[in-house]
């Protein structure tokens, strides 16, 4: 273990989209832990579409950022937390954190899912399309589903677990004719349109020309008015974000369908995955067959060392992953395990 820790501060806030010189690596003493506390060694971290939202005024400048992170304990004043324990915590962007057992959730190891799928689908981001499906979108078997973003983490762990579900026909939206070829390929959906090769609505009605029964929504915009209006009566709207409009400097887009919202008796819904931490072992539950039987795959842009975790933060932001986009430090896999 080094003898200095880094940590990943904010030092302005951005106007449209963010820089490398929006960010500065700080070095400093290694944290000692207290009374009731831990120190960990974090291992792989989380870079996610929402910090671009709190970079706008909630993160604090010039302190350390917040994410989900995966780390070892590795000295420890308090025997809740036991020194080679691997925990989720939020204290992330940074290479050492100092924790209470409050703040942490001590990971359970399952053969054949390394760690890195608890930052994926067996995490927040696996987590979020799980309960998207079950909870808010209610889907039952043979329903007709659309998902924007759909080569991103909640996209792929969307369209991975609606097919296990029973979906009917998938239908995904994405931004390039390899992450479509992947989708169709891998994935399981059904037909992947690139949103830029035209008009949402008409690409959508062409990809599901019988319409829609629920809409997985993770960017708002043209693409939520698209979904408007394909929707069948009584259809479902899941909100989990809006990724389009995180970095825009103009006028928000104008929904100008509302009204098919009322005459089709839909009912959009947004919800925080953090209200929902009760379904966690469900997810386990359902996930980790499909993993281990190899059902499931991981969908995972890996960039390793923690110096890298700014370029993949911009890098997922302008669309350059596939799937969950994860930071890994030099060693990790060995120093941790690939799974137990």
């Amino acid at each position: 273990m080094t003898e200095t820790a880094l940590t990943v501060h904010q030092t302005a806030r951005p106007h449209g989209f963010p820089t490398p010189g929006h960010f500065a690596f700080v070095e400093s003493a290694l944290p000692v832990p207290g009374p009731g506390t831990a120190l960990v060694e974090n291992l792989y971290w989380s870079v996610d579409p929402y910090h671009r939202e709190m970079m706008d005024a909630d993160f604090a400048l010039h302190a350390p950022l917040e994410g989900r992170t995966l780390g070892r304990v590795v000295d420890s004043r308090d025997p809740a937390l036991r020194e080679g324990e691997i925990v989720l915590h939020r204290l992330g962007w940074r290479t050492h954190a100092v924790v209470t057992p409050e703040q942490t959730r001590v990971i359970p190891r399952f053969d054949g899912a390394p760690l890195s799928a608890h930052l994926s689908i067996l995490g927040g981001t696996g987590l979020t399309a799980y309960v998207g499906l079950t909870r808010i979108a209610e889907l039952r078997e043979g329903q007709d589903l659309f998902v924007s973003a759909a080569a991103g983490g909640v996209g792929t762990a969307t369209g991975r677990l609606a097919r296990l579900m029973g979906a009917g026909r998938l239908v995904g939206s994405t931004g390039s004719a390899a992450k479509a070829a992947h989708l169709t390929g891998q994935v399981g959906y059904d037909e992947v349109f690139d949103h830029r090769s035209g008009p949402s609505a008409e690409l959508l009605a062409r990809a599901a020309p019988d319409g829609i029964d629920l809409y997985m929504d993770n960017v708002g915009g043209e693409q939520l008015e698209a979904a408007i209006s394909s929707l069948r009566p009584y259809g479902r709207i899941v909100r989990i974000g809006t990724i389009s409009q995180y970095n825009s400097t103009g006028t928000p887009y104008a929904l100008r369908n509302l009204p098919d919202i009322v005459e089709k008796s839909l009912r959009m819904e947004g919800f925080l995955v953090s209200d929902y931490r009760d379904v966690q072992d469900e997810l386990y539950a359902f996930v980790v067959p499909h993993l281990q039987s190899g059902r499931i795959g991981l969908d995972e842009t890996v960039v390793d060392g923690f110096g890298g975790i700014v370029d993949a933060f911009l890098g997922m932001l302008r669309g350059e992953n596939q799937g969950k986009i994860i930071v890994r430090a030099a060693g990790a896999a060995g120093a941790a395990g690939a799974g137990a």
